[in-house]
Parts: C-alpha cells; sequence; structure tokens
C-alpha cells in the first residue's frame, strides 16, 4: 500500500455539531473543541431554552428553536446535555430519524427509554453514544463493551454519582452534618438546587440500568432494582462506621450468581480499609470490575464537574470520526444473562424503635446493640423483603449493606449454620424474644 493510499485511508470525516443545552455541561463542551481544532469538530447552532440569558459565546450560535438544529442538513452531529428527560428523547429520536448520530448525557432519558433507543439505532444504523451519562471521566461504557467478556465477568461495583460521594466524605472527614454537607455540594456545583435525583439514589440507578447492559446484556428498568439514597444516613451510622474502620459509599453493585443469573442493587455499603472504593473521595467516582482471569480492575475519575464530564462527551464525539457505535455485544451476541431477586442481603439496621421493625423478616441477626439514641442490628434478609415494602426508608430507619454482603441460596444454610456455631447462641430466638 502506498504512502498516499495509507493516509487517504485514515482521514477523519468532518463533524458539524447542533448542541442541546449550554449549562455547566454544553458551556464546557465548547471550550474544550475551541481548545482542541485537531478534532475537525465545529459547534454550529446551540438551542437553549433561555434566550435572555448571558452566555460567553457569540449570539448568533444560539436559537430557541430545536429545528433549526433537526432539520439543518449540514449537522451531521446532534449533542444533548438537557436535563428534561422527555425532551431529550424526542430530540434524539428525530435525529436518528434525519440521519444524524448522537451524543447524549442524558443518563435519566437512556434508562428510562433504553428499548426504544436500541430499536432506533437499529432501525437507523446511527450510531448513538453516552460514555460522559455514566461515570464522567471515567470510560467504563466503552470498557465494558470492548474488554469484557459476559462469561468471565464475575462482578462490578462502582460509585456513580459525584454528589453522594462529596457528601459523604464530608460527613467522615469533616465531620458536617448531611445537611452542611449537602449545602456545600450544591454551592460547588456538584449538587442541583433540587437534590433529590442524586442524594435518594435516583441519579446512581439510572447509570446503573444502562451499565447491566453493557456489562452483562441485561436490559431492565430503573425501578426494578433494589435502590435508595443517602438521606437516611445519619451521624450515628458515620460514628458506627468509624469504629469498625469502615466509610460508607453509595455503591451500584452487580455480581454474577452461581446459577449464571445476575443479583444487582444500589445502596449505601460499609466499605473496608482494603477496598478500592474506600479510596474514591469527594467528587470523584470509581468502578472495580472482577473477571475470570483479570481478577480485580479498577477505574478511578471524577465523576462530576462541567469539564470531566465534557470530557467525556468529547471522547464520543471523536470516536464519531472512525463511525464508532456500541455493538452491545452482550445482548446481540451473547445469550443475555437475566437479573434475579431470589437472593440475600448482609445488612446493617440502625432505628429508633424497636417495634418498627419487622423481626420476623429477618434470616437471623448477628449482632444487636442498644444505645440511649439509637439501636442498631446486622443480619441477614431476603432480597424480597426489601422490594416489598418501605419500612427500611420509613421512621428515620437507616439500612446499610455489610461488605460482601450478597449471599445466594446456596451459601446460606452454611452461613446460617457457621455464623450460630461461632456466636454460641441462636440470635434469631434471642432477638424476637426482644
Amino acid at each position: 500500500m502506498s504512502a498516499e493510499n495509507t493516509s487517504s485511508s485514515y482521514h477523519h470525516k468532518s463533524l458539524v455539531i447542533g448542541l442541546f443545552g449550554f449549562g455547566v455541561v454544553g458551556e464546557g463542551l465548547y471550550k474544550v473543541l475551541n481548545q482542541t481544532p485537531s478534532l475537525k469538530a465545529t459547534i454550529k447552532r446551540v438551542c437553549i431554552k433561555n434566550a435572555g440569558k448571558p452566555r460567553q459565546a457569540p449570539a448568533e450560535l444560539f436559537t430557541t428553536a430545536r429545528d433549526v438544529l433537526l432539520n439543518d442538513e449540514e449537522i451531521n452531529v446532534i449533542v444533548e446535555v438537557i436535563d428534561d428527560s422527555e425532551a431529550a428523547f424526542e430530540i434524539v429520536k428525530t435525529a436518528f430519524k434525519n440521519g444524524k448520530h448522537v451524543v447524549s448525557a442524558s443518563k435519566k432519558m437512556i434508562a428510562e427509554h433504553l428499548e426504544e433507543l436500541l430499536q432506533l439505532q437499529q432501525e437507523t444504523g446511527q450510531s448513538f453514544l453516552y460514555e460522559s451519562s455514566a461515570c464522567a471521566s471515567i470510560p467504563v461504557i466503552r470498557n465494558l463493551e470492548e474488554y469484557y467478556d459476559n462469561d468471565l465477568l464475575h462482578s462490578i461495583r462502582a460509585i456513580v454519582n459525584g454528589s453522594t460521594n462529596y457528601i459523604l466524605t464530608k460527613m467522615f472527614e469533616d465531620k458536617l452534618s448531611y445537611r452542611d454537607a449537602l449545602i456545600q455540594a450544591q454551592q460547588l456545583g456538584f449538587a442541583e438546587s433540587n437534590p433529590k435525583l442524586d442524594v435518594e439514589g435516583y441519579d446512581a440507578v439510572n447509570k446503573w440500568t444502562f451499565l447491566l447492559t453493557h456489562a452483562y446484556g441485561i436490559i431492565t428498568n430503573p425501578l426494578e432494582l433494589l435502590f435508595t439514597g443517602i438521606q437516611n444516613v445519619n451521624a450515628f451510622d458515620a460514628q458506627v462506621a468509624a469504629e469498625k474502620g469502615r466509610v460508607i459509599r453509595l455503591v451500584a453493585q452487580a455480581k454474577k450468581l452461581g446459577n449464571g443469573k445476575v443479583a444487582a442493587a444500589v445502596l449505601p455499603q460499609f466499605i473496608t480499609q482494603d477496598d478500592h472504593l474506600s479510596f474514591v473521595r469527594n467528587e470523584y467516582n470509581g468502578v472495580v470490575i472482577e473477571s475470570g482471569f483479570a481478577d480485580k480492575q479498577f477505574f478511578y475519575g471524577k465523576g462530576a464537574g462541567s469539564f470531566p464530564t465534557a470530557s467525556a462527551v468529547l471522547s464520543d464525539i471523536s470516536a464519531l470520526r472512525y463511525d464508532y457505535k456500541y455493538e452491545y455485544k452482550k445482548l446481540y451476541h451473547h445469550k443475555p444473562l437475566e437479573l434475579t431477586n431470589d437472593f440475600y442481603l448482609r445488612v446493617y439496621l440502625s432505628f429508633d424503635e424497636l417495634a418498627e421493625i419487622p423481626k420476623d423478616k429477618f434470616e437471623w441477626i448477628e449482632e444487636w446493640h442498644a444505645r440511649e439514641d439509637r439501636k442498631y442490628l446486622v443480619g441477614v434478609i431476603h432480597v424480597r423483603h426489601l422490594q416489598t415494602g418501605n419500612w427500611w426508608r420509613e421512621n428515620n430507619t437507616s439500612l446499610i449493606l455489610q461488605p460482601d454482603a450478597i449471599i445466594e441460596n446456596l451459601e446460606l444454610h452454611n452461613l446460617k449454620k457457621k455464623s450460630l456455631q461461632l456466636a454460641g447462641i441462636q440470635f434469631h430466638h434471642q432477638f424476637g424474644s426482644i
């Protein structure tokens, strides 16, 4: 092959971008693109909601009419970074039908419309990339797509929400109250003015929904996964964690069980000092992947902020020069795995009144402590008792997973027998008589 032919085979097409949204991420992307002319990617128009808001970009760049971007034949890429999930879905759907590739950061939209989005990609042949929607600066989707075979992927555990991680870090290291840590996160732009999506776990479970697709070929809905956020974690829990040499993190996890099915949840968890996730502080995210032959691998990077998120959007834009697409290998080229709700969890539960705790739902109790200000127990419970009731989210009750929380059915009998032998007492019976 001649040098001339080699050069032409690596010629990258120019990308003309229509950008929806000019908030923290959109403006960050605009600045980053201006600093990387080698990408041959330019923003032609930006669609915004509020025309009167001052912006650090030429006024002629902006419009409030979305069809100006969607119907422009010169624009071959739509980048969507808005916070309205239904509006985002309409934009993406129209862009596909108009022959445009799409880059998105809208995790809620992707999680809620994943099946339809997969169908649209197959029908139109367009690329739909969304690396920035999962862990901002960490290329976790691309790695799950390209590197890990789901037959060998044992488990994946991750801190995927920078806002909650920042709050928990401040509660532990600076002894701030939950409320003061939240206010600080809002002031720094890590948490929204309405922080419910972050602190109550919705943002994390949205991300986990489609990460399960890339990890195991699982198509699910956020509401089918067991989840909560950090809204009930309090200073008492932080004190117990410190006494045991642990920290608390909001952890999204999935584990392939012996029967080939996958157990998944997004819940606060006690993290031991030797766990990679214990090093993930402030607004950072971290992902630990355990596979058959590679053992554990750890990915770490900023999970919130303008430039970290914009860098992931930029990576997707760059990949479009090579016509890159997610192949969804675990879904289309393997036999997709199934979620199961037939497993047990080892949990810590702190509460004010024992009468509000359904003692009979626990398989057994390993620890029971009553202090002046609050009580707590450590026990094993079937996940269905958490999925079918809200008692563990209410009445100032705080549920936190123990390390290595997921217990398979096959292990249960032996674990219970060993636990009771070690303790020398039938805790379940003792607890029932309290």
